[in-house]
């Protein structure tokens, strides 16, 4: 079976609506073409997210990702340079 990407904006959606009520977790699972053990994991991760408050999380994730690669180069050179002034001496 393929898996399919949802977006965080669909995902948000079907949330909301199952909170509604107004459908059940299965038939919005099956309109969106989902399971439901994806919903309830969605559930999970998510909670009551709105889709700005999604969109703020990836960019605040994103930004950490690249603030950790900095940190590891910087941790590198600062060993290399050790390894210098130690051969030096």
């Amino acid at each position: 079976m393929k898996t399919q990407q949802f977006s965080e904006d669909q995902i948000i959606t079907l949330l909301q609506d199952a909170k509604k009520g107004e459908k059940s977790v299965e038939e919005l699972c099956r309109d969106l073409g989902c399971s439901t053990a994806s919903y309830y994991a969605w559930k999970k991760k998510y909670g009551d997210t709105t889709a700005d408050e999604a969109k703020r999380l990836r960019q605040l994730e994103k930004e950490n990702a690249r603030l950790l690669r900095i940190v590891g180069q910087q941790r590198l050179e600062m060993d290399a340079m050790k390894e210098v002034i130690q051969k030096k001496r």
